[in-house]
């Protein structure tokens, strides 16, 4: 047996929630919703860690922006260093953000070493970053962190909704708690993703409407606070917390 697996739930025992931000497809705004999440909680006087599991296209460091040269600090673990408030940790420290061209065995792996050697101490909140999809890295995620609970994030795509139906089924089916669902760049009045989620039994929890202006705030944490973007996040912030 795999010693790490009984740190684990030490490392994470003085963590009040923990968040997993996740979506069936990537492109739909998921590693923003986190961030901003996070971002959000700390403002409202929380103490908010966060952490980006997603191997295939970590970015919440660079919403964030996040230097992410040299490694963080290590004491009898990695202590995750504090940005904007937030205690940040991210996979791309250990890839330097170069191409991670890693298999099943080997995201296991780092998802397993990530988890036992973060030392988050207390914390109101862990946001994760899920990996898109419904692969093997979302199923570890899943056996491996018993206590959370699921935001899912889609856009008002037809394909989207589609791959994010199969993440809901799959939580559904192992009864694991879905705080509810967030469709994210919403530009037309639909009742499309709504509908969809209300026949699911599950909660619709608010759509965020298409913010042109968004892309200037990346990297730049303080005007991110400032955006349209924001401010229909933090009243489904208000719906959660």
């Amino acid at each position: 047996m795999d010693v790490r697996l009984s740190v684990i739930d030490k490392r994470l025992s003085n963590v009040k929630r923990i968040i997993s931000v996740a979506s069936g497809k990537g492109g739909v705004g998921k590693s923003l919703v986190a961030s901003s999440l996070a971002l959000s909680l700390v403002k409202k006087g929380y103490k908010v860690g966060l952490l980006d599991l997603d191997f295939y296209g970590p970015s919440s460091h660079i919403i964030l922006g996040v230097d992410i040269c040299g490694f963080p600090e290590e004491e009898k673990g990695i202590i995750p260093p504090i940005v904007s408030g937030i205690h940040f940790m991210s996979v791309v420290y250990f890839t330097e953000d170069k191409p991670s061209p890693f298999r099943g065995v080997d995201i296991s792996n780092i998802i397993i070493e990530l988890l036992a050697i973060t030392q988050w101490g207390e914390l109101d909140y862990l946001i994760i970053d899920m990996p898109p999809g419904t692969g093997d890295e979302t199923l570890d995620v899943i056996r491996l962190i018993k206590r959370s609970e699921f935001l899912v994030v889609s856009t008002p795509s037809k394909v989207a909704m589609g791959a994010v139906g199969k993440l809901l089924t799959i939580l559904k089916e192992l009864k694991l708690p879905v705080i509810g669902v967030v469709e994210n760049m919403k530009m037309t009045e639909s009742n499309y993703v709504n509908g969809i989620v209300s026949k699911m039994g599950l909660s619709y929890l608010n759509s965020i409407s298409f913010d042109n202006n968004l892309e200037d705030s990346i990297g730049k944490p303080d005007r991110l606070l400032e955006t349209c973007f924001m401010k229909d996040l933090n009243k489904i912030v208000e719906k959660i917390r």
